[in-house]
């Protein structure tokens, strides 16, 4: 039974809700619980923590009166008297059901070999000093995933500093820092003067972290070139040339590990990952740290054909960005986004050391939203 009582205004209230008209003509229905629990009061104004418990309510929340009282939607609640009052443009929002409007969701762009020249770079005495300079380095990493820091300081405190103005250094299995140079024991082959396959760091996690620094403090060696690729560019070229391929990628989990005397770290992955728009957001590639495929024989018959075909096209000449770290750059970049590696090096020719961390991806949005949005209902 209908029971829709319309006001003056023109706010039509029903059993379980009300539809508002809002600015720009049209009218959005919204749900009463909906409404008491994001009322504006039921957020702290110092912490913007809810405090408002919707648990705490006996039973389904029922106006007293609706209307608009100009720009704003005012109800007065049946159980308890409390008044509410929701500005339209904030209504306007949400009245379509659509994902909170979020500033760190930035599209991506792809980028191919040619690239280097067009690397953004910032100078790291100006980041510590202007943090407009911050929220365009974030912006860098957001849609090209990548970005280069000149005029590092030589030291470790340098490269914490850094990290900090976008989150905090996030430890993995390895430790909180790693130093990229040879080692006499070495656990991984980055720690050797070998050739570093293509790969995205510590697969082998539950999750791997999001943003990884890499300070070169000194790099005066023959070879030892950086190879940096777009995961993003390659998988939707992929996904174009071989649509069913890039559904087994996108769809099927498979196995990583990393083990040594004191740990032994299993996860399962997909290689191409996508965000919640559908969308390539990234790879999960180490053949390194790629773990025996305990998956259905037959599978596989469907399965490695495409993953090797996704493996070549990763190598192709198209995508792999060829160039040298110098001493007193740090290349930052998105771990889950940008596959990485290195040719071989002759190790007694001069000296190579890179020293790196890292940080989480969602500390880095959480910066790039402080920076740029004030307010809770803005």
């Amino acid at each position: 039974m209908d029971t829709s009582v319309v006001s003056a205004s023109g706010v039509t209230t029903k059993d379980h809700g009300v539809d508002v008209p809002l600015p720009g003509g049209q009218s959005s229905y919204f749900n009463f619980y909906w409404l008491r629990d994001n009322c504006p009061t039921s957020f702290d104004t110092q912490t913007r923590e809810r405090t408002f418990d919707i648990f705490h309510l006996s039973r389904e929340p029922q106006p007293a009166s609706v209307r608009l009282a100009g720009e704003a939607l005012e109800i007065i609640w049946m159980e308890d008297g409390h008044t509410s009052r929701y500005p339209l443009d904030w209504l306007s929002q949400y009245g379509e059901g659509k994902r909170r409007q979020d500033r760190a969701d930035l599209p991506r762009r792809a980028w191919y070999a040619d690239h280097y020249p067009d690397i953004a770079r910032f100078p790291q005495p100006k980041l510590k000093e202007d943090r407009r300079e911050v929220v365009k380095w974030i912006e860098a990493l957001l849609v090209e995933g990548v970005a280069i820091l000149t005029d590092m300081p030589d030291s470790d405190a340098a490269l914490t500093e850094t990290v900090r103005l976008i989150g905090h250094v996030r430890p993995t299995f390895f430790g909180e820092y790693f130093d990229v140079k040879t080692h006499i024991n070495p656990t991984n082959l980055a720690y050797t003067a070998k050739a570093l396959e293509l790969h995205t760091d510590t697969p082998a996690e539950e999750t791997a972290p999001g943003v990884q620094f890499l300070h070169c403090r000194a790099n005066s060696v023959e070879g030892g070139m950086s190879l940096f690729l777009d995961g993003v560019a390659v998988a939707n070229d992929f996904r174009k040339e071989h649509p069913e391929d890039f559904r087994l990628l996108s769809e099927t989990l498979i196995p990583y590990y990393c083990e040594h005397d004191a740990y032994d770290m299993r996860s399962r992955q997909r290689v191409i990952e996508l965000d919640e728009h559908g969308e390539v957001s990234g790879v999960t590639i180490s053949q390194h740290m790629a773990d025996v495929f305990d998956l259905p024989q037959t599978f596989l018959d469907l399965y490695y054909p495409a993953f090797c075909r996704f493996g070549r096209m990763l190598q192709s000449d198209k995508y792999v960005m060829r160039f040298r770290l110098n001493a007193a750059e740090c290349i930052v970049f998105d771990n889950h986004r940008i596959v990485h590696g290195r040719s071989a090096y002759s190790a007694t020719s001069g000296e190579r050391h890179l020293r790196g961390c890292y940080a989480d991806r969602g500390e880095m949005r959480s910066a790039y939203r402080a920076l740029t949005t004030e307010g809770r209902f803005k």
